[in-house]
């Protein structure tokens, strides 16, 4: 049995025209990148459009990849540039409530007994939360504590030094603990 290919390798593969190691990439990482841009965009939709635009822009852009780091992170970095323009151009368009944002999570969530329903209500309280952040707070959040990436890859995706990635994380979870409060300190 051969082994399974690196992120690295498929990438490289697509760079030579290999349409099937491009479309692997995107299997392995649509679902990361989706949670990614719904943490962000707080829509499923515009998420799901924000990931077909990152793939497109990925696509475009193999030979562009430089190896220096993770094709995760570089991956990540496009998305979060592609939210950002996309907040830029629907800035008119952005006020959608929290509750048409979740459209069907709490229905399909809550057709179980009282626990799944707390559940899922702390889940809606700490995403309502999350949306209340600074941009840059609720991206290094998300990034470290849903996304699970290490410091130097947040640094990678934001463009940043790593002491502004460790900054910038101490005050968004104080802030995030602050508007929590003491239901989930």
């Amino acid at each position: 049995m051969q082994p399974q290919p690196t992120d690295l390798d498929l990438l490289r593969s697509a760079r030579h025209g290999d349409g099937r190691a491009f479309h692997a990439l995107v299997d392995r990482h649509a679902r990361m990148l989706f949670g990614l841009a719904y943490s962000l965009l707080n829509n499923a939709a515009d998420a799901e459009d924000v990931v077909q635009e990152t793939f497109a822009g990925a696509f475009k852009n193999l030979a562009k990849f430089e190896e220096r780091s993770s094709v995760k992170t570089w991956l990540s970095r496009i998305l979060v540039n592609q939210v950002a323009m996309f907040k830029r151009d629907h800035r008119s368009a952005k006020s959608e409530s929290l509750d048409q944002g979740f459209g069907g999570a709490g229905g399909e969530a809550s057709g179980g007994g009282g626990s799944t329903t707390a559940g899922v209500d702390a889940r809606l309280d700490l995403h309502a939360t999350l949306q209340k952040l600074s941009d840059e707070h609720r991206k290094v959040l998300v990034l470290r504590e849903l996304q699970q990436l290490s410091y130097e890859e947040i640094a990678a995706v934001l463009d940043v030094p790593r002491g502004t990635v460790e900054s910038r994380l101490h005050r968004a979870r104080a802030e995030l603990r602050k508007s929590l409060g003491a239901d989930f300190a």
